[in-house]
């Protein structure tokens, strides 16, 4: 069922209509202590957000504190040097991709991704079921983690948690916050080291819009 807010760890907005950039990582990608700093200063300016009049110079303020906040979060995931990074398996990565398009059309119009070692940036605009409503994240997250993680699990020939249960998502604004986005994801893999050149980097997509 859609709701346009909900609530586990953090807090999750889906206005009707939004185009959405989604990260989630791998169970046990970071350890414990930096997930809970870095999740109570996303938390902390998420809730200010959701206070504040978004015509305000306070807003704008805050949402340049969210991007920081989030890119230290992407960059404690860049530079893990502990945890699972089962996405580097060439296996995982095209079944990840496969399931991405699967979706698209279906549950999601797909705009761009990137499959990291440990974790996966998206970005979306959820299709409109028959009653007019955007389908939910939540069930677009569900979904799709509960068959990659089974078909991962089987790959690896192990049992247990696959990815971790909170992902972060935020709502895309306006066109030149999305084309921002956009760039920051093809670009995570060169960010990162892994690669000289978006381009050489397999597991990202960019839709050509």
């Amino acid at each position: 069922m859609y709701r346009p807010y909900y609530r586990r760890n953090l807090p999750h907005f889906q206005p009707a209509g939004a185009t959405l950039f989604v990260t989630w990582r791998l169970a046990g990608s970071l350890p414990q202590e930096v997930v809970a700093r870095l999740q109570q200063e996303t938390d902390f300016v998420r809730t200010q957000l959701d206070k504040t009049d978004n015509d305000t110079l306070r807003t704008q303020e805050l949402y340049a504190e969210y991007r920081r906040a989030f890119g230290r979060f992407d960059q404690e995931l860049d530079r893990a040097e502990v945890g699972p990074a089962w996405l580097k398996n060439e296996e995982l990565a095209r079944l990840m991709v496969d399931s991405l398009h699967h979706r698209d059309g279906k549950e999601y119009h797909l705009l761009a991704y990137c499959i990291m070692p440990n974790h996966i940036h998206v970005v979306f605009a959820p299709w409109i079921d028959e009653h007019g409503e955007p389908v939910a994240l939540e069930r677009i997250m569900h979904s799709y983690k509960r068959y990659t993680a089974q078909q991962a699990n089987r790959i690896l020939q192990r049992e247990g948690e696959f990815w971790q249960h909170e992902s972060y998502d935020h709502v895309v604004r306006n066109t030149d916050e999305l084309a921002r986005i956009v760039a920051y994801v093809a670009n995570n893999p060169v960010k990162a080291g892994l690669v000289q050149r978006r381009d050489e980097w397999p597991w990202t997509y960019v839709n050509p819009m």
